[in-house]
């Protein structure tokens, strides 16, 4: 994990959201390793990862658009 790298949502290698993709990169692990705990962990508290995620979605902010500048 680099000094400089933010948490944000790719637009390539995801799922749903890119809410798991993002952490993955974030923390330099397998995307897979990442989704296979969220499961587990969201199975195992009464399904209070669902609310997580959702606001996750909202406050992790998408990877920007390299062939589209606003």
């Amino acid at each position: 994990m680099s000094g400089n790298q933010k948490l944000r949502r790719p637009r390539t290698g995801r799922m749903i959201s890119g809410v798991c993709a993002g952490l993955a990169n974030f923390f330099g692990l397998d995307v897979s390793i990442i989704r296979i705990v969220y499961v587990i962990l969201t199975f195992f508290t009464a399904f209070a990862g669902i609310p997580i995620y959702l606001l996750m979605w909202i406050i992790i902010p998408q990877e920007p658009n390299h062939y589209f500048h606003d």
